[in-house]
């Protein structure tokens, strides 16, 4: 064999040895499968399936389920089966856990994620689900941006800006605005991630159940600029779940000295009480309690998600007294609607009895609606379709 033919030789001894393998593993990968998980039913109930061969314990767990009980999938050939429901209309958030082990649904594309959580989607259609969902509407832009923020450093922080339908096609109109704050160890991706504020809004003003509006997502963590992949990753991710964090003050400081002077420099916005609302859930709520009962007559729309009295952990200490006062200039300042949501199973349900008792006995007004929830993504994204309609009317 001559040099010329033995290399050509060894060539293919290659390709076949290990490129070939290579190339069938990718195939592999791509390789349809008739499988569907999860499947939605005519009747709104959800198979899910998964192939799991070695595997002795498979359920499923998700956020259909107020006590969070998993759903025990059953061995069928090498398939894991469970059909759950009928469940209402609405966005779940689920995981398969294998012998123990949380994992992704590996048949479904659709996940979303709230700060560590990253877990599977699925929508069941007919009510919530479709104001939730993307529907053929006009949709508004989103717009990811960078801004200066002194009352917290010398960094730059990072928020998405959410315009309705036709703001760029009417350039003389002017819009308010909804500031949405989230919880404890997320960032300004969780809004559009898991709560789907965009599409809410969309649906909702397409419908015309909601005003136009200009809707500013913040990132609340005052401990981090963004969200993971969009800031530098040789900077260590700081630990935002602690009591301390979100009890610091700044960012409520930053939200009245920092966002809002940015935001009415740069948008066609109202820039009055009036055509001013914030809201939030948990430390959204808290931070949106402490917005609006140091600064009355900011915000005309107020609307507190999953809060309460949050006077036992304060670093600083409760002062009562303080806090009667601010909530007397509050309700001096005459906010046209006060918007409190609680679900019958969170875990904070007893410090809301406590803040309505105060507010009662202080005769200031407020808007209470109870769901059959949790404190979790359910009851926020209905919150939040509830909230908007009320606002700038």
């Amino acid at each position: 064999m001559t040099k010329s033919k033995e290399g050509k030789f060894y060539f293919i001894v290659i390709i076949l040895v290990v490129i070939f393998p290579f190339l069938n593993t990718i195939e592999a990968q791509r390789r349809p499968t008739d499988l569907i998980s999860p499947e939605v039913m005519p009747d709104n109930s959800v198979i899910f399936r998964i192939k799991a061969e070695n595997a002795k314990d498979v359920r499923v767990v998700g956020t259909w389920n107020r006590m969070y009980k998993p759903d025990i999938m059953m061995k069928k050939d090498s398939i894991f089966e469970v059909k759950v429901g009928p469940l209402p209309s609405d966005m779940y958030e689920y995981d398969i856990l294998i012998d123990g082990i949380p994992n992704l649904d590996p048949l479904n594309r659709q996940v979303t994620r709230d700060g560590g959580y990253i877990q599977s989607r699925l929508m069941v259609p007919g009510g919530l689900g479709d104001i939730i969902d993307v529907k053929p509407v006009p949709h508004g832009h989103l717009k990811a941006v960078w801004y200066d923020s002194p009352a917290i450093g010398k960094e730059q922080r990072r928020m998405y800006i959410y315009t309705p339908p036709g703001y760029d096609e009417n350039p003389q109109k002017k819009y308010p605005v909804m500031y949405l704050l989230h919880g404890g160890g997320g960032d300004e991706e969780v809004w559009v991630s898991r709560g789907r504020a965009n599409y809410i809004i969309d649906n909702l003003i397409a419908t015309g159940k909601a005003e136009p509006m200009i809707v500013v997502i913040t990132n609340g963590d005052v401990n981090n600029v963004g969200a993971p992949l969009d800031k530098s990753a040789f900077v260590a991710n700081k630990d935002n779940s602690g009591i301390g964090a979100m009890a610091a003050g700044l960012f409520e400081k930053s939200l009245v000295n920092d966002i809002v002077p940015y935001i009415e420099r740069r948008y066609r916005v109202i820039a009055d009480a009036d055509h001013r609302a914030v809201t939030g859930f948990s430390m959204g709520g808290y931070q949106t309690q402490n917005i609006t009962n140091a600064n009355p007559g900011m915000f005309n729309y107020i609307g507190v998600m999953s809060m309460g009295l949050f006077s036992n952990v304060r670093p600083d200490g409760y002062e009562k007294e303080k806090h009667i006062a601010q909530l007397k200039a509050l309700q001096k300042s005459n906010p046209k609607v006060y918007w409190i949501g609680m679900g019958s199973d969170d875990f904070l349900y007893k410090s809301g009895v406590e803040l309505r008792k105060l507010y009662d006995e202080l005769g200031f007004k407020y808007i209470y609606r109870e769901n059959v929830g949790n404190h979790d993504w359910n009851s926020w994204r209905l919150y939040l379709s509830e909230f908007a309609p009320l606002c700038f009317k």
